[in-house]
């Protein structure tokens, strides 16, 4: 099959990748893929991978595993990237995106969706309904990592709420949150993020006006250290600071102030797919301005060299 091959932070589009062909998962025929900024800095060495890179998709499923509903032939879905072993300590008490033998779609021991075909087990999959857009569904994925925020966080209507950055992820934590009725702010550097954001009606902030130690959740999604320090900043005493980014290498922080504020830090990272999905099928949150560009498989390179641009959203790449 065709497809895009990661290898010693050197992208190629290869014709020779063999279908996967594990029997006791669904093979899917992938027809669109987007590229996150996960997938930017795994070819820039965030995270050491071999493989078809890729996690964001809607597919078609053309076989199951022996014994399996055929009623998955045919149909549209979407896929949670974590393959768990369903039996280690962690999948035992509830946790299995943080299971110990897990592989990651497109990120750690598993191939990705940047290619004609992808296997994954068939609990990880989703059926999108039929209200919902290839290009909708291609977003349930960060979708779903955002409204993982408001699974471990109690987000109320007199909630204060920064969001600082507005990029592919930042803006639908913003109409996510949004939806919540809180009091939302959002920090927003360039123009496009900001156009976005005001036809949302949701609240623009520059790094200046930003009130410093009067916010209840901050939610840090920039990646950037700078980032880091404004969140800090605005947060108030025992407030709680959500971290949506991962850093490359080691971050150099300052915890004394974590320590005297009493602040609550939460890692957040997947999130739940039904929601996303419901969402989407309602039309709350409107992912169509964010698609910035779209690409064949076969111009796949360019798809990642568009993608890498400053200021882009989310680029597509069809794949069937």
């Amino acid at each position: 099959m065709r497809g895009l091959w990661l290898e010693n932070n050197q992208i190629n589009l290869r014709d020779d990748l063999a279908i996967p062909s594990n029997f006791d998962e669904a093979l899917i025929k992938v027809r669109l893929a987007g590229i996150c900024g996960t997938d930017l800095e795994m070819v820039k060495g965030y995270y050491p991978f071999t493989g078809v890179p890729g996690h964001e998709f809607v597919g078609e499923v053309v076989a199951v595993p022996a014994g399996a509903s055929q009623g998955w032939v045919g149909r549209r879905v979407v896929g949670e990237i974590n393959a768990v072993c369903g039996s280690c300590e962690q999948c035992r008490d509830g946790r299995p995106t943080h299971c110990e033998q897990r592989s990651v779609l497109g990120i750690l021991n598993r191939g990705g969706v940047f290619a004609e075909y992808v296997s994954l087990p068939l609990e990880n999959l989703q059926l999108v309904p039929e209200a919902v857009s290839d290009d909708a569904a291609v977003f349930a994925e960060p979708l779903a990592a955002a409204l993982e925020i408001q699974q471990q966080v109690q987000i109320r209507p007199n909630d204060r709420v920064l969001v600082i950055g507005a990029g592919r992820l930042g803006q639908l934590i913003a109409q996510s949150l949004a939806l919540t009725g809180c009091g939302l702010g959002v920090v927003a550097r360039h123009e496009a993020q900001q156009h976005l954001l005001a036809s949302r009606g949701i609240r623009i902030l520059a790094e200046a006006e930003v009130q410093t130690w009067r916010w209840d959740v901050v939610v840090e999604a920039t990646g950037a250290i700078s980032g880091l320090a404004l969140a800090k900043r605005a947060l108030r005493p025992r407030g709680t600071l959500v971290l949506k980014s991962t850093y490359k290498g080691e971050v150099s922080l300052n915890l004394s102030p974590f320590v005297v504020d009493e602040v609550t830090v939460v890692g957040s990272r997947c999130g739940p797919f039904a929601p996303a999905l419901r969402l989407l099928e309602l039309g709350l949150v409107d992912t169509r301005p964010l698609i910035s560009a779209r690409f064949e498989l076969k111009d796949g390179l360019a798809a990642f060299a568009e993608a890498a641009r400053l200021g882009m959203m989310k680029v597509l790449v069809q794949c069937s």
